[in-house]
C-alpha cells in the first residue's frame, strides 16, 4: 500500500489503465482530453512565478559574477554540442534501420496531409527567423513577460531583477525574506496542482490512444520502435558519457528523477515536469543558482528530444517518399535544424512544428511527408518529452558538477531512505545572510511520495 501512494506508480497506474480504455472504447477515450490538457493548462500556470522565484532567488545571492558569465558560456556551449549528438544519433539510427524503406508513400494521396499541415504552416512560418527569436526574448513590458506563456521572456526579466538585487541588496532587505515566502507559497500551490497528475496522465493517454488506434499504431509501428530506440541510445549512450565524465552515473541520475520523467511520459509534455524539476535537483545536491539558470535555458536551448524528432523525421520522409537525401545534404539540414529546433520544448506538438518549418525553408524534402507523422505525433511525442526532462536533467548535473557547486553527499543520500518533499524548493547553501540560510520546507502532510 505504500508503494500505491507513491506518486510516479499512481500516474503509471493511470496511463495502463488509459491505454487500455483508449483501445476498448475509442469514442469515450477521446472525451477524455479536457483532463490532460486542464491538468498541463495549471502547471504552465505555474511556470512564470516559479521561474522568477527560482532565479531571482538563485542569482540575487550571487557576488562574483565573473563565474555566473562563465558558466553562461559553458552552459551554451554545453546545449550546442549535445544537441548536435542527439541529431547525429537519430540520424545514424533511421539511416542504419531504414523504417520508411517500401512504404513509397510518393504514391499514396498526400493531400489529406497536406490539409492537417496547413494550419502548422500558417501558424510557423514567420516565426522561425533568427531575427524574430531573438526579438521575442525581449518582452513589451516587465509585466507582459509572465502573461505570453514563453519561458524566455521571463527568465531574461528574472535574470535582470536577480542581478540587480545581487548588486544593490543588502543582507537584511525585507526583499530576500518576501522572495523567500513567495517561493514558499508558490510550490505550496505546485503541490495541490501535483496531486491531480495521474487524472492528468490518464486523460492525456486515453485521448491519445483513442484517436489514433491500432490502424495507426501497425502502419507506423517500424518508424515509432525506430524512435523510441533512438532515444534510448541517446540516453545511454550519448547522456550515460557525459555523466561519466562527471563523475556521475546516468542510473543514478534517472532513479532520482523517475517521477518527472514519468509525469512527462504521461502527458507528453516537456513543461508539466518542469516545476518538480527545480525543486528535486536542488535537494539532490545542485546549487540552486545553477538550477535556475540552467533548466530554463535548457527549455529552449537544449531540446535533446525534439533534435531526435527532426533527424529521424527527415531520415524517415525521405526514405519514405523514395527522395533521394545524401549525406552532404543531411548534414546541411542539420546545420539548419540546430538553430531551427531552438525555442518552445515543451509546446504540443512543437517539435512537428519546427520540422515542418524546417523542410519548408530548405525544400529537401516533399512537404506532404510531414503528414505521414501528423497522426502518430502524439504517440512520438512520449518519447519527445521524456527525453527532454532526462536532457536537461543532467544538463544540470553535470554542469553543477563542473563549476564545483554539487553537493555529492546530498545525491549520493537522496531518495535513499526518506527525503524531502519533491515540490518543496531546495534548501539554500549557509551562507552569512540570514535570508540565504532559511530553508523552505513543506510540511510533512503535504509530501506525495
Amino acid at each position: 500500500m505504500k508503494t500505491l501512494g507513491k506518486l510516479y506508480v499512481q500516474v503509471l497506474i493511470a496511463i495502463a489503465l488509459a491505454i487500455v480504455f483508449g483501445l476498448l472504447s475509442p469514442r469515450h477515450a477521446v472525451q477524455m482530453k479536457p483532463l490532460g490538457e486542464g491538468f498541463i493548462a495549471l502547471l504552465k500556470m505555474m511556470l512564470g512565478p516559479i521561474i522568477f522565484c527560482t532565479v531571482v532567488h538563485g542569482v540575487g545571492h550571487v557576488k562574483d559574477f565573473r563565474r555566473l558569465g562563465r558558466l553562461g558560456v559553458k552552459t551554451l556551449l554545453y546545449f550546442e554540442v549535445v544537441s548536435t549528438l542527439a541529431m547525429l544519433v537519430g540520424f545514424i539510427v533511421v539511416n542504419v534501420l531504414r523504417p520508411g524503406d517500401g512504404l513509397h508513400a510518393s504514391a499514396l494521396d498526400a493531400a489529406g496531409a497536406g490539409h492537417a499541415t496547413d494550419g502548422i504552416l500558417k501558424a510557423s512560418s514567420a516565426d522561425f527567423s533568427l531575427t524574430h527569436f531573438l526579438l521575442s526574448i525581449i518582452p513589451r513590458t516587465l509585466f507582459s513577460a509572465f502573461t505570453s506563456g514563453d519561458i524566455l521572456p521571463v527568465l531574461f526579466v528574472s535574470l535582470l531583477v536577480g542581478a540587480a538585487l545581487s548588486l544593490a541588496g543588502k543582507p537584511d532587505w525585507i526583499a530576500y525574506k518576501l522572495l523567500d515566502e513567495a517561493q514558499a507559497i508558490v510550490f505550496r500551490i505546485l503541490g495541490f496542482i501535483m496531486r491531480l497528475s495521474p487524472l492528468g496522465a490518464f486523460g492525456a493517454m486515453a485521448a491519445a490512444v483513442g484517436s489514433y488506434g491500432g490502424a495507426t499504431l501497425l502502419y507506423l509501428l517500424r518508424y515509432i520502435l525506430t524512435y523510441y530506440a533512438s532515444a534510448v541510445i541517446f540516453i545511454l549512450l550519448v547522456l550515460g558519457s557525459v555523466a561519466a565524465l562527471a563523475g556521475l552515473s546516468i542510473f543514478r541520475i534517472l532513479s532520482v528523477i523517475k517521477d518527472e520523467a514519468v509525469i512527462a511520459m504521461g502527458t507528453a509534455a516537456s513543461e508539466a515536469a518542469f516545476p518538480r524539476l527545480v525543486a528535486k535537483l536542488g535537494q539532490a545536491g545542485c546549487d540552486e543558482a545553477v538550477v535556475g539558470f540552467v533548466l530554463p535555458a535548457g527549455y529552449s536551448f537544449n531540446i535533446d528530444g525534439a533534435c531526435l524528432y527532426m533527424a529521424c523525421g527527415v531520415g524517415f520522409i525521405a526514405q519514405a517518399t523514395d527522395t533521394p537525401l545524401p549525406l552532404s545534404q543531411q548534414l546541411a539540414l542539420l546545420a539548419v535544424m540546430l538553430v531551427t529546433s531552438k525555442g518552445g520544448a515543451g509546446a504540443a506538438g512543437g517539435a512537428l512544428v519546427k520540422l515542418t518549418a524546417t523542410l519548408q525553408s530548405t525544400r529537401a524534402l516533399p512537404l506532404s511527408g510531414v503528414g505521414l507523422l501528423f497522426g502518430i505525433d502524439r504517440i512520438l511525442a512520449i518519447a519527445t518529452s521524456t527525453t527532454n526532462v532526462i536532457g536537461n536533467s543532467v544538463a544540470v548535473f553535470v554542469l553543477s558538477r563542473w563549476e564545483g557547486m554539487f553537493d555529492r553527499r546530498r545525491f549520493d543520500a537522496y531518495g535513499r531512505e526518506e527525503g524531502p518533499s519533491p515540490v518543496s524548493p531546495a534548501p539554500p547553501a549557509p551562507a552569512p545572510a540570514p535570508a540565504q540560510a532559511r530553508a523552505i520546507e513543506a510540511p510533512a502532510g503535504d509530501r506525495l511520495t
